[in-house]
């Protein structure tokens, strides 16, 4: 659809209007596909058994991970032995003590 609409000749409160109709436009238009995505996401959780209720609430992140290791000196840091060796533990290893020691 082509439109030809000659800005310079509009008034300033010709444009303004034009503006607010096209902001109103384009609102409107991504409401309307925001709600067709969900449409689409919901059918295809319903082809696999589910509801999109049920598949936005499931937890898809890591499970938490026990502690193996407290700080001797403030039992509240801990660490689970995987990822970067926390500073603590670092000079703890530095100063001669053994991971084991450092087992809670």
């Amino acid at each position: 659809m082509q439109m030809d609409i000659d800005l310079d000749k509009m008034s300033l409160r010709e444009l303004r209007e034009l503006r607010n109709k096209v902001e109103k436009a384009i609102t409107t238009f991504e409401d309307r596909r925001k709600r067709e995505a969900l449409a689409a996401v919901e059918s295809a959780a319903r082809e696999f058994g589910f509801s999109l209720a049920e598949l936005a609430s499931s937890q898809t992140g890591r499970s938490k991970v026990a502690a193996k290791y407290a700080n001797p000196t403030d039992p509240d840091s801990t660490w689970t032995g995987r990822g970067r060796k926390p500073r603590w533990v670092q000079e703890a290893l530095d100063s001669g003590k053994t991971l084991e020691e450092l087992e809670i």
